[in-house]
């Protein structure tokens, strides 16, 4: 693996795991800690990464290390920039009731698009993977855990954030999107959001008894 290859490999699994010391990286790459530790600086001079000392049971605190907002540009962004233009020129000239509307029609289509997608009668499992295959080819690296009796639905990314920041309505039609097309008999809550500041947007989704 080249050089570029492996600090996008860590800056990838910085981005889906969060922070993770050199060991816990060297093992998914199956590359020592030291050259892990040497890849890290070199994005950390690039103000890519940053570390914390976290206190462990036995001996000195070990550095754990994670994105910081400077490299958001390594993702996708969706024309961040035009789509801030066309959102504030939509809502001049429409208004917000003329912005809901168009949200409202976004959500149509993509409820249609995905619903071609998900199989109404498919068990939520089955629904929730192939809405994390359909989420990740738009580009929000998407993944689903199991836990306990409810799964967490996770995107890593978010490629309309920019939108997102200047018109929270994009973020209400998304719920209102996930709730259509996984039934009216799973309950949706919003755990962690990245709007709100944190590091990635979580879903926690139960099946109603």
């Amino acid at each position: 693996m080249t050089e570029g290859k492996t600090r996008r490999a860590i800056v990838r699994l910085l981005k889906q795991e969060g922070a993770l010391d050199s060991a816990s990286l060297g093992r998914r790459l199956k590359l020592t800690p030291m050259a892990v530790r040497q890849h890290l600086y070199e994005l950390q001079r690039e103000k890519l990464v940053t570390a914390e000392a976290r206190p462990v049971p036995v001996g000195r605190p070990r550095k754990y290390w994670q994105l910081t907002r400077e490299a958001d540009r390594l993702f996708p962004d969706a024309y961040a920039e035009l789509t801030l233009a066309l959102i504030g020129a939509m809502g001049d000239t429409l208004g917000p009731s003329g912005m809901q509307k168009v949200l409202d029609a976004r959500g149509a289509a993509q409820r249609a698009a995905y619903q071609q997608r998900i199989a109404r009668t498919a068990p939520l499992a089955e629904k929730l993977r192939e809405l994390a295959r359909v989420r990740t080819e738009e580009g929000y690296m998407a993944e689903v855990r199991r836990d306990g009796s409810s799964f967490l639905f996770i995107e890593n990314h978010c490629p309309i954030c920019a939108a997102a920041n200047a018109c929270q309505g994009f973020c209400s039609s998304e719920m209102d999107l996930f709730r259509s097309v996984l039934g009216r008999d799973v309950a949706i809550e919003r755990a962690e959001h990245i709007v709100s500041g944190d590091r990635r947007c979580v879903y926690r989704v139960t099946a109603r008894r």
